[in-house]
């Protein structure tokens, strides 16, 4: 069994041999090594893949599944953490070894890939839309996707779109991703000279965010729904993990009172939780604590929602070591699997979840047509990351043997 150290901190520390040598400092830029994945990334990467999946469908049995039902926070908060994390992982190796100009070129290369994956996204997912509405003559599946505006103005519209201001139902967790991976390269610099320093810039942006209501405004009216200027604290808190804050926090994850404090508050937001579907439990909620509490913002990423996430990642670690067995069972391969093609795996999703939106909507199933669109919808998926997965390895095979010189994003969990 793994201290909690490993558990938290993933692969130990590499690079030249006098540096693997010397002491870690409070702060320091500090890396994994290179040569051993993280599973659990994958894992829960894919985890919030499915979980995205199924909350974009319409409420039924299976939804009651997914952790946003039982807490304050949900897969949004898996998937940014986990973006973090990998992004410095991969990233910030490059940097230490290449230098900022080398590293920033291949983070703006990896945003171009993602900016061309939403844009994509966005033709194929209108295209679907619009062919849906115009065949059923159902002009609500337009409305209710978010798209009447492009059918009034195009034009307009698309240029919106490719400044990522007007996005449809279900495409705005990409944007924000979008815009995280392009403040990386500050992030990272910033990184190389305290990881502490970085992250307490980040809480004083999250507190002005709240303070000075910071945001940016959409297309055509309104504001983004995952707001950057809060969403950046819970991507550089992943980096901050992955350049040793996690290892520094070794000690407080391995307190038994941490663990019940994680606990607790679980605990607390599932009563909470609880009185939104079961109105007769409302009435034992203090009326100040509801005035202090509500609304608990998801564009805004309220302090509930990252404490939640904290508390879920708290227990996670400890009871879930980096060399737990099941990590290699075959039951999980499927989710590991997603993980590590999580880009093209989350565009296929979104295709998917209008599908199965269509469906329901057009023919009425119940309970049992849901179940079987969701569970449909899961294997297509973990089809498409096992066909992914044997290409990539069938190219690896045929292609150079070379040995890569930058940091590897699929070792980092998935494409960073």
């Amino acid at each position: 069994m793994s201290s909690i150290a490993d558990q938290v901190a993933g692969p130990p520390v590499a690079g030249a041999a006098e540096e693997a040598a010397a002491p870690a400092k409070a702060g320091a830029f500090s890396l994994p090594a290179i040569h051993e994945r993280e599973l659990r990334l994958d894992l829960f990467r894919g985890l919030a893949l499915w979980l995205i999946y199924i909350d974009h469908l319409p409420p039924s049995l299976l939804t009651w599944l997914t952790i946003r039902n039982y807490g304050f926070s949900d897969a949004t908060e898996i998937f940014i953490f986990i973006s973090g994390y990998t992004a410095a992982f991969v990233y910030g190796r490059a940097m230490l070894e290449h230098g900022f100009v080398v590293a920033t070129a291949r983070i703006l290369r990896r945003a171009w890939q993602i900016y061309v994956a939403h844009v994509f996204l966005f033709t194929i997912f209108l295209a679907e839309i619009s062919y849906v509405a115009t065949s059923f003559e159902n002009p609500l599946y337009s409305e209710e996707m978010g798209i009447m505006d492009f059918l009034k103005q195009p034009d307009v519209t698309i240029v919106q779109a490719l400044l990522l201001r007007f996005r449809p139902v279900n495409m705005d967790v990409l944007p924000l991703y979008i815009v995280l991976m392009l403040f990386l390269p500050l992030i990272l610099w910033l990184m190389r000279r305290s990881a502490d320093l970085t992250l307490g810039l980040s809480v004083l942006l999250y507190a002005a965010t709240w303070e000075f209501d910071l945001y940016l405004s959409a297309y055509p009216n309104g504001f983004w729904a995952f707001n950057p200027f809060a969403w950046q604290l819970l991507f550089v808190f992943g980096a901050w993990c992955a350049q040793g804050g996690a290892q520094r926090m070794s000690r407080i994850l391995a307190s038994p009172v941490t663990l019940w404090i994680s606990i607790a508050y679980l605990l607390f937001a599932f009563f909470v939780t609880l009185t939104w579907y079961v109105p007769q439990f409302g009435h034992l909620m203090p009326k100040r604590l509801e005035q202090w509490m509500y609304p608990i913002s998801k564009t805004d990423l309220d302090v509930l929602r990252f404490a939640h996430f904290l508390a879920l990642a708290a227990v996670t670690v400890r009871f879930l070591p980096k060399d737990w067995p099941g990590l290699k069972s075959p039951w999980l391969k499927p989710l590991i699997l997603c993980g590590q093609h999580s880009l093209e795996i989350f565009c296929l999703g979104v295709f998917l979840a209008f599908a199965g939106h269509f469906i329901l909507a057009e023919f009425s199933g119940g309970t049992g047509l849901h179940f079987v669109i969701s569970i449909s919808g899961i294997l297509v998926m973990s089809a498409a990351a096992w066909l992914f997965s044997w290409y990539k390895h069938s190219a690896d095979k045929s292609g150079s043997k070379a040995k890569p010189t930058g940091g590897n994003a699929d070792l980092a969990g998935g494409g960073a």
